[in-house]
């Protein structure tokens, strides 16, 4: 495995871009699809906004520097990595602020019979959480259904359906084509999470008619630890979007300070108060090793997939009978970027790991989970993580 390891490593296309981050030696890290690793490049460019554009210019920077523009500038470069047209994504606020812009601004699109709001039982809880409080602010019924059976159950009473593109427990890729196709036809509102997909996967949002969407770029897109979120509104709902957090960042003049609210053309209304722009910035920063030319959507899945595949064949080689089964999908099209393996013993077991130089995570109580980012992790950091995996498991009961 160590030699087929070192092969693979070998004929990696995607190799040059370890080289645009700063990772420790003699570390494993996959833990990507929770933080990214800094690139290399980010410290220096955020060094410049504080000392020159802050320090320097202060309250000119708005617009000499940019920092007016940013959320909607730094939305046109994620857009392609999401599959979307220019002018479709905003980078503002949280991912929970943007599932409830997207949530109640969803049921404001479509007709007020429709009383009910559909949500992945399986969901991240903060989405759970938001949906709640979505359908108590909209006199809407929440319904908790299984991913796979959105298509079935939406109707003419759907308003919204909030789904993840990938299972941040499991590693699920769900149906995005399919369901949000069933959606549509119902006549109700597709909103999608895509946190575990942006930056990993291709995901096609223009392509496969999706309504509203919303992301992180904390994960695969290595922006910083709280590095904002998007925002993405398909151009047809742009002119009657209507976001339940009107701010003045959101308005059509926003420095006439006016009493009454006027809403700006596209995707602009996402926006809300005055954008974090040293978070903002250093995400905007870590969006540049995407312009390298080995780097492309296209080849991070390609290796996404054959690294977990390898990875999963290791664990399989190595470890003790019966010590961890996957919960992945084995299937492609149904995998995102991590794999997530139940243990009996998983808190035990990942300090373990952590402690050997092999950065994993867990989900309480049994689930450890290991996110594969391409731009960084290598086939011979597979084969290491599941050898020492397989020493730790040795070492403890059955």
């Amino acid at each position: 495995m160590a030699a087929r390891a070192r092969h693979l490593d070998d004929t990696d296309a995607l190799a040059p871009a370890r080289e645009l981050f700063t990772l420790n030696d003699g570390v494993v890290y996959l833990d990507g699809n929770s933080l990214g690793a800094l690139p290399a490049h980010v410290p220096g460019r955020i060094g410049d906004v504080i000392t020159r554009q802050w320090g320097e210019l202060g309250i000119r920077s708005w617009g000499e520097s940019g920092w007016w523009t940013a959320p909607e500038r730094v939305g046109d470069r994620i857009a392609p990595l999401v599959g979307a047209e220019r002018g479709t994504v905003v980078v503002a606020d949280s991912t929970s602020v943007n599932v409830f812009k997207a949530l109640v601004a969803g049921t404001r699109l479509v007709g007020e019979e429709r009383d009910e709001i559909l949500v992945d039982a399986t969901t991240f809880p903060t989405d759970g959480y938001i949906a709640q409080s979505a359908a108590r602010l909209t006199g809407k019924r929440l319904v908790a259904v299984e991913p796979a059976d959105v298509a079935a159950r939406v109707g003419p009473r759907t308003a919204v359906a909030l789904v993840n593109h990938v299972d941040f427990r499991t590693g699920r890729l769900h149906d995005l084509p399919g369901t949000t196709r069933a959606v549509r036809a119902a006549g109700a509102i597709a909103v999608w999470d895509l946190c575990h997909s942006a930056g990993a996967l291709p995901v096609g949002l223009g392509e496969h008619g999706v309504d509203l969407a919303v992301g992180c770029t904390y994960k695969f897109l290595n922006g910083g630890p709280g590095s904002p979120a998007f925002l993405y509104v398909a151009p047809r709902h742009q002119g009657v979007f209507d976001s339940p957090l009107p701010g003045w960042n959101s308005h059509a003049d926003p420095f006439a300070m006016a009493p009454a609210y006027a809403a700006a053309d596209g995707v602009l209304r996402g926006r809300v108060g005055t954008p974090d722009i040293l978070s903002l910035l250093a995400a905007d920063a870590a969006l540049d090793v995407w312009d390298h030319e080995a780097v492309s959507i296209g080849a991070v899945r390609a290796k996404s997939l054959a690294l977990t595949d390898f990875f999963l064949e290791c664990v399989e080689a190595y470890a003790p009978a019966g010590r961890v089964a996957s919960i992945t999908p084995a299937a492609h099209a149904q995998r995102g970027s991590q794999v997530a393996l139940r243990c009996s013993r998983a808190p035990a077991v990942m300090e373990a790991l952590i402690a050997r130089g092999v950065v994993g995570d867990l989900r309480r109580p049994d689930i450890l989970r290991f996110g594969f980012t391409p731009l960084y992790v290598g086939f011979a950091d597979a084969e290491r993580a599941a050898r020492v995996l397989a020493g730790v498991l040795a070492e403890g009961p059955a």
